[in-house]
Order: structure tokens, then sequence, then C-alpha cells
């Protein structure tokens, strides 16, 4: 019957990510012993500190709905985080919270797209940027990059994609597959030449801003120039392990955010109200409250580097931030590994999962065909089985 559903479901992709985990959990009810490195999900239990919020929340009955755009006080304790995190200044007018950062991403695209725009999506991307993009009738542009560069685009490969449709760029720094962070000196480059195409809006993903082992996060918006095109994304799923609350949220100019809390008043009004009074419990504790939980991202990074290192065909950068290796793994493609002939990155995945017991992600879904990616939000010990399990059947 799907000829009776719309154009646009029939041609929007299954998120890869979800539907490696929906596997993975089918080997499970069949009694395979799984090892899941494919979500970006982090093992941690919230923080004591942050339930208590919202146990209090409840006993206060915040059950009502709330507002569209988030609670004032919420929305103040977000201007008050970008101030102290990034040194830009947001007022409340200019924040939107959501029912996690992709609806905020999906307001951004519904609200600032129109058929035929084109938007630039340096590859990898995160995978539901580009079917996002699509359903907006947007035009997705992915700019490629390598392991050479370490996934980062140049400024010469971020003029040579700009036509007179280009509407906007979106990234996520620190990136979602490849964990790459960009400088300052990076982002001064890109922005010099946006400078150039004032028309041109950018979309900073930066959820996982805190999950970053090089010293220091960079918002593109605080460049010369970049503060009112740039929407600066964000919410509390990666580094306060909040990701079933549901939390995302936007800064933007008035008129952008003003649009945004009309569309979403229209799809899904405000987030939820108990998850809301959590965040700004954490939102107001400082970064130190957290640390233990990057730390250990930062210990799990080096270990796993350091045993997929001994794989022959596996080769590596070194990711600054989140919590994800992206191996190019090209070397394996022509090559049959006990009878499965691999011919592309998804096969290899795929290999993975059947002959390792081992769910990861193929790069396809993320615009690198010659990666996959590997969460290692997960223990320790299931690091070093899961990359033991790969090294047998590899």
């Amino acid at each position: 019957m799907s000829n009776h559903l719309s154009e646009r479901i029939n041609s929007m992709s299954t998120s890869a990510t979800l539907a490696m985990a929906a596997k993975a959990r089918e080997l499970r009810n069949q009694g395979k012993d799984i090892i899941g490195l494919s979500l970006g999900e982090p093992d941690f239990n919230i923080p004591d500190f942050i339930k208590e919020a919202a146990k209090i929340a409840i006993d206060e009955n915040y059950s009502s709905y709330s507002p569209v755009d988030g609670y004032v006080d919420l929305k103040q304790a977000i201007s008050n985080k970008f101030k102290r995190d990034n040194n830009l200044e947001y007022g409340l007018n200019q924040i939107v919270v959501s029912t996690g950062a992709k609806q905020s991403l999906a307001n951004v695209a519904m609200c600032m797209l129109n058929k035929g725009d084109e938007v630039i999506l340096p590859a990898p991307y995160w995978v539901s940027y580009s079917d996002i993009v699509k359903l907006a009738e947007g035009i997705p542009v992915e700019v490629p990059t390598s392991i050479e560069t370490d996934f980062k685009i140049t400024a010469a490969q971020l003029e040579a994609a700009i036509t007179p449709k280009t509407k906007m760029l979106w990234f996520s720094s620190p990136c979602n597959p490849s964990g790459s962070v960009y400088s300052q000196e990076e982002l001064e480059g890109l922005a010099e030449v946006l400078r150039n195409h004032p028309n041109i809006y950018v979309v900073s993903d930066e959820i996982y801003e805190h999950i970053n082992f090089r010293g220091g996060h960079v918002s593109i918006a605080g460049i010369e120039g970049m503060y009112d095109r740039t929407i600066t994304v964000n919410g509390v799923s990666k580094a306060f392990a909040m990701t079933g609350w549901r939390i995302g949220y936007i800064g933007a100019a008035d008129w952008i955010a003003k649009a945004c809390t009309k569309f979403q008043g229209q799809n899904t009004s405000g987030a939820n109200a108990i998850a809301q009074r959590a965040t700004i419990t954490a939102l107001e504790a400082p970064v130190s409250k957290i640390q233990f939980m990057i730390d250990k991202f930062h210990e799990r990074r080096d270990l796993i580097l350091g045993l997929l290192g001994e794989i022959e065909g596996f080769n590596l950068n070194v990711p600054e931030g989140a919590f994800y290796v992206f191996p190019d793994i090209s070397s394996f493609f022509g090559k049959t590994l006990n009878g499965t002939k691999i011919e592309n990155a998804s096969d290899f995945a795929l290999y993975l999962l059947e002959h390792a017991n081992v769910a990861t992600v193929t790069g396809q879904a993320f615009g690198n065909p010659n990666c996959i990616r590997i969460s290692y939000a997960a223990s320790e010990d299931e690091i070093r089985e899961a990359v033991k399990r790969i090294k047998a059947v590899v």
C-alpha cells in the first residue's frame, strides 16, 4: 500500500543508526550476544542532581502545557550558558526550546528553506541532515572530505561549493560521525568566505561541545560577521546523558526564533515540562559536574584507537571530540571475508554484525562510503571484546 503514502515519506531514508540498532535488538532477541557500538548514546546514568530536579518538578505539579518556545527561566539558563561557555549574547526572544536538537534542526529547515534552495553539507555529516533538508524541499550539496584532512572542509572547498542557489551551510563541531573539531583558525577561514556571501546562513550543531579533548570549544557565531546569520543548535542529550529526555534548543536572530516558535506551535507545541525543569538545573551547574564523563570518554577514545590500530586495514584519524571513531576501511573493498564479498562500507558493517556480533554503522549514511562509524559510548570491557571480535573476523 506504499502507493497510498506521500512521496515525501516514500523518498525519505530510514535513519541508518536507528535501523542498525533495531537490527541489533532483533538479533539479541534471537539469543545472540550483540555488542552495540552503533548508537550515539552515552552509557552513563543521568547525574543524580538532575534527577532530583525532575522529582521536585513532579512534586511541584509541572504537568500542564509548557510555553511553545520554553519556560522563561529555562531560556534564561540557556542564555546564561551561551554567555558562560560560548561568549555569545542571546536574549530570551532569540531562544527556542524543542523536543531534542533534531527537532530544532527540522524547525530551522522548515522555516528557512524554499524549494530548490541548496544546503552545503561537509561530508561526513550527521545522518539526518540530508533528509531533513530534503523534507523541507531543499537540495543537499555534499562536500567530500577524507581522513587525510581530518574530515574537515577547507575555505577553498566551501567557496567552490557555493552557487547562486546556496542558502545555508550545516555542520557539527565536534563532528558526528568523525569526532573532528574545527579550530578557531579553521572557522575564521570559513567565515572569511561567508562574509563575501551575505545571504548564506549557517547551522552550527554544537551538541557535543563539552565532549571535547582539545581544550576549548569555538562557536562560529562568535566570529566577526557571523552572529546574525548563524543558528547555534545545542541540547542536553550528549554531555548530560539525557538522550531520552528530548531537550534541544537554538540561539538565533529573533526573527528566526519567532518563525521556529510559530512552526513548532503547529507541530508539537512546547517540550516536556518535567524535562525542561531538570534542564535548568543541568545548565546552571558548572561543567565540572559532568567532567567525569568527559574524562572517561577521553580514556575510551585512547583505548579504542590503540586496539583498532592493531588491525591491518583500519586507517584512523585521532578524533578530538564526541565519542566516535570513523575508520577508513576501504582496503577491504573487493575482498572476500569468510565467504562474504565486501563491496562497500555497508557490506562491511553488516559483515561485522553477522560474523563478529558487533553493531556499527556504515559511513555511506553519513556521506562517506569508505568508512564505518564506531561509537565508544560503551564500557571498556565491551570495547575490548568488540575489537577482539572484529580483529578475529577480518
